[in-house]
């Protein structure tokens, strides 16, 4: 974009003019229209942010309408940041990867539907929660590998349920295998590959059907033919079964035994849009669109968290982490109480 303090061009009166009108409209459109109450910072101070976004995420835009258009979704998210890092203490929001996607392109790098209610009455374990300890961090003690990015294909649940399966079998044998997440998305014909899937479908594959390296089968981020091989497998099944919902103590006592499949409300910009902190909001919503991996939990300055991996790659969070309160109760921080799962694996 050209620099607002040189004299206007005709293109940046335009580009002025649309962005103005679309603003209040794409603001006013999202689930958290209250923020756009707020006053909002002047077009030109967001223009600038929008310019190093642009910069920082290698981005650009072939037209005027486009790059009004992704202006416009920035200044309404730019206004949502910055009243909810206003409105509270324990986290901080911030732009990322999704400031510039519209709703759709958003749910892309979700993939989650709804597990059947009658699903979750099925084979649900009950955990030992006498003796927790203080704190459990499955990444200083190699069990987890580093963080990834799914990129525009809804392969969430892929990533959580390899990172539940890579860690468990880690404890079990002391090594740190990198499983494949496109075997999944390829094979796994009970889920939908790049088009969502579950936890539970993966993990009933893979008690069939022994998981392959990474480097054997490696992560495409669209959909492909199955070409799975056997003999190449190196790690299946066993059993998996779900972490009793609403009960916090429930799953402290299955992450201290190994990392565990959680799923949230991915889609609530508090949620998205986290930076860093506690996230402790009761207002997040319990739509289950997204699934993660809880890999430890701790506590700072009195409040309790779990430590949550998600597959959003490194920039996004606490270095692709997030840490969500487990001092809320019910369904807790956006859902992540509501439907969990444990794996265990040869």
């Amino acid at each position: 974009p050209q620099n607002p303090k040189t004299p206007c061009s005709f293109v940046y009166l335009i580009v002025i003019n649309i962005v103005s009108k679309m603003i209040s409209t794409l603001c006013k459109a999202t689930a958290m229209a209250v923020f756009c109450d707020q006053e909002p910072a002047s077009l030109t101070q967001v223009e600038e942010r929008f310019s190093n976004h642009l910069v920082s995420f290698g981005l650009s835009y072939g037209t005027v309408e486009e790059y009004s258009y992704r202006l416009a979704i920035f200044a309404a998210n730019d206004a949502k940041i910055n009243a909810m890092n206003q409105k509270q203490t324990s986290f901080q929001t911030s732009h990322n990867q999704f400031s510039t996607l519209n709703s759709e392109e958003q749910e892309r790098r979700f993939g989650r539907p709804q597990r059947p209610i009658s699903d979750l009455d099925r084979d649900t374990e009950v955990f030992d929660t006498t003796n927790l300890t203080g704190s459990v961090d499955w990444r200083t003690m190699g069990a987890v590998n580093p963080v990834q990015d799914q990129g525009q294909c809804g392969s969430c649940w892929a990533f959580s349920s390899v990172a539940a399966m890579e860690g468990v079998h880690q404890i079990k044998s002391g090594n740190l295998l990198k499983l494949s997440e496109q075997q999944f998305v390829d094979c796994d014909k009970t889920s939908s590959g790049c088009n969502g899937g579950l936890e539970v479908w993966a993990f009933a594959y893979a008690k069939k059907n022994a998981i392959e390296t990474e480097s054997d089968y490696p992560y495409t981020a669209k959909n492909g033919r199955c070409s799975s091989t056997a003999s190449k497998g190196v790690v299946k099944a066993l059993s998996y079964a779900t972490v009793t919902p609403r009960s916090a103590p429930q799953l402290l006592a299955a992450i201290a035994i190994a990392p565990t499949c959680v799923s949230v409300n991915a889609g609530d910009s508090q949620f998205m849009f986290y930076s860093s902190g506690i996230l402790s909001t009761t207002t997040c919503g319990t739509n289950l669109d997204h699934a993660i991996t809880a890999v430890g939990y701790g506590s700072e300055n009195g409040q309790n968290y779990f430590i949550v991996r998600n597959s959003w790659g490194s920039s996004w969070g606490e270095s692709g982490y997030i840490r969500m309160s487990s001092d809320v109760g019910g369904a807790g921080v956006c859902g992540v109480l509501l439907d969990s799962t444990t794996v265990q694996t040869d």
